[in-house]
């Protein structure tokens, strides 16, 4: 399809589509929620603890927790995109419709994450059971993930999915030729997915180092942002994934990049090592 610069104008004229008074309104909402998000993350991880595979969650209960984490880690760096299509969405809707189109944004946006979070739990119920039945297998688990994460970084996946989410101008270009019908709905989708594509290996190494290792969750939250939103966010992706590589070489020997994959001690093996 052929853009004419009738087409091309108005994602192009995005700077003023909302106020400031109403820009300051949706970056505070979305730090408001990112930080509610982390409170709920931190207060449940202090329960929880830190155990290989699902820790007896089922999936509608892992899935609750892990859109609050999507929305904790997430949130953060991909308010320039959410806030560009805003204020395209501003500029054409008021009250309700403006709402209920924001609303159905955010919502594609987290279904794409929510369908990774399957996948997710599904992944961590295989390596629980494995690590429960074979302890030794944590450490080719763990290797192997820091492994595809290490690679991940430096393929054309990440470099494609990492051009999307730092292009939030070219990005409402491209969705403004998007068909009405559902458009916010498959608008956040559409991103949701990008950002999947560009941050699933930080996220399967959530597998080793904990599902609900708050400290790990922060990390990689910092690694995202940076990586989306510094100018030299493709050269710091680079360094991460030279990270990765070598805990994958360290897990083989060393237990202590793999606190995820590890079974809690149980009382009696804690008075045995007592009575040591």
């Amino acid at each position: 399809m052929r853009l004419d610069r009738k087409t091309l104008a108005p994602p192009l004229r995005t700077a003023n589509l909302l106020s400031a008074r109403d820009l300051a309104l949706a970056w505070s909402l979305m730090a408001i929620l990112a930080v509610l998000a982390w409170v709920l993350v931190v207060a449940q991880a202090r329960d929880m603890g830190i155990e290989p595979g699902t820790m007896g969650m089922g999936v509608p209960l892992f899935l609750l927790l892990w859109l609050i984490m999507m929305i904790a880690m997430m949130f953060p760096s991909v308010a320039p995109v959410a806030l560009t299509w805003a204020r395209s969405i501003g500029r054409r809707s008021t009250g309700i419709a403006r709402a209920s189109r924001l609303t159905q944004f955010v919502g594609g946006y987290l279904l794409a994450w929510t369908a990774f979070g399957l996948l997710a739990y599904g992944l961590l119920a295989l390596t629980g059971t494995l690590v429960a039945d074979h302890p030794d297998a944590g450490r080719w688990i763990g290797a192997s993930a820091f492994l595809l994460a290490g690679l991940h970084q430096f393929g054309p996946l990440k470099t494609a999915c990492l051009l999307h989410c730092r292009s939030p101008m070219g990005t409402l270009v491209r969705y403004a030729g998007f068909k009405p019908w559902a458009r916010d709905l498959r608008v956040g989708l559409h991103h949701g997915l990008y950002c999947v594509g560009c941050c699933w290996g930080l996220m399967i190494v959530l597998v080793p180092l904990g599902v609900m290792n708050v400290l790990a969750m922060a990390v990689l939250a910092g690694v995202i942002f940076v990586e989306k939103l510094w100018r030299l966010g493709p050269v710091f992706s680079v360094v991460v994934g030279v990270a990765f590589l070598a805990l994958a070489v360290l897990s083989l020997f060393q237990s202590w990049p793999l606190p995820g994959l590890e079974e809690p001690a149980t009382p009696m093996t804690e008075m045995d090592m007592a009575a040591w």
